[in-house]
């Protein structure tokens, strides 16, 4: 048995209490001791509608994806080059890490290094991964892989291209500006102007406030000239916000040789605007992405985390430490933040 945050209904308030505990690793997968988690609107999300708008919610339910914690045991197939029992590791839980202990897909996952803390190694899973898949996985915007020797200078002369990040203070965003400037990309990037220099620290070419009337024409004027390789579209987690920013990003990639968008939120009823092509950003849980995402996981992240050349962002904000505290991380998350990524202590 091990303890667990556990919902009972749709809107119902998490409650710890015992679980019958992960069964031994499968075939590629790491059992771990958690450590820290850190909570998404996804998992607000899950509490607040449940069963009501995703159907694979069967209650009594335990969500939470973000976790850091220690290897107790690996399954048949995993490199034990890459993990082995007692590593630190972070990882993304298919929707039940709000536990003592979960299984994690090694592909999914990755070493931590001795300085990182748990807290803060907890706060990257989810907005690294969803960020590598839409500006490198061939299904999104194909671009190639960052390297630890990479640029992240915001210097323009002799990028590759343009990439737009519309929500560069998210935890997607934040990682999406860091890893597409780490990739040689020259990166523009939106925010609130309080903001601006946090995006422009993690290799943002050029930051816009994505609340000015003029944002569209300022961000096309920056970019005239220049090729743009697409946009990763990303911002508020409510559903309204989510046609005026697929359409800026639309105007701003309108025209090029590939006009896609690659987007962290569902399609608007109508698609996406006339002119561009654009897809939500799933599938990091498949299996056959597994070779794709352990090359970036385990080899790019690991070894920059180790070098120290990878920053945590946004900030990790520690709301508590125990499983009890997760309700009020959840409940931090529901109310609204700004380039902060809620984090629990175990």
């Amino acid at each position: 048995m091990v303890k667990a945050a556990v919902c009972s209904g749709i809107g119902a308030q998490l409650v710890v209490q015992d679980i019958e505990g992960p069964a031994a690793p499968g075939p590629n997968q790491l059992l771990i001791r958690n450590e820290a988690v850190a909570i998404n609107p996804f998992d607000f999300a899950l509490q607040s509608y449940g069963s009501k708008f995703f159907p694979f919610v069967k209650y009594p339910a335990v969500f939470g994806e973000d976790v850091a914690g220690v290897v107790e045991a690996a399954g048949a197939g995993v490199d034990a080059a890459a993990f082995k029992v007692g590593d630190r590791v972070a990882g993304l839980a298919e929707r039940n890490g709000f536990q003592e202990k979960v299984l994690l897909d090694a592909a999914s996952s990755f070493r931590v290094p001795a300085a990182l803390p748990a807290e803060q190694a907890a706060a990257l899973p989810m907005g690294v991964i969803v960020a590598m898949f839409g500006l490198f996985h061939p299904g999104y915007l194909a671009l190639s892989l960052p390297t630890t020797a990479g640029r992240n200078n915001n210097d323009s002369n002799n990028s590759k291209g343009v990439v737009l990040i519309w929500g560069a203070s998210t935890a997607v965003g934040a990682n999406a500006v860091q890893l597409a400037a780490l990739a040689g990309y020259e990166v523009v990037a939106t925010a609130s102007p309080k903001h601006f220099d946090k995006a422009r620290a993690l290799g943002a070419a050029h930051v816009f406030d994505y609340a000015s009337p003029t944002v569209v024409a300022d961000i096309q004027a920056a970019v005239k000239g220049k090729t743009v390789l697409g946009a990763l579209c990303n911002g508020a987690a409510k559903p309204p916000s989510f046609p005026p920013i697929i359409a800026a990003c639309a105007d701003v990639v309108r025209g090029q040789a590939r006009p896609f968008l690659a987007m962290t939120m569902l399609m608007p009823p109508t698609g996406v605007p006339e002119g561009v092509e654009g897809k939500f950003i799933d599938g990091t849980h498949d299996s056959k992405n597994a070779a794709f995402s352990a090359s970036i996981l385990q080899g790019f992240l690991a070894e920059a985390l180790a070098q120290g050349t990878y920053k945590v962002a946004p900030e990790p904000h520690l709301v508590g430490q125990g499983l009890d505290a997760v309700q009020s991380g959840l409940d931090m998350v529901k109310a609204g933040v700004s380039a902060t990524k809620v984090v629990v202590k175990l």
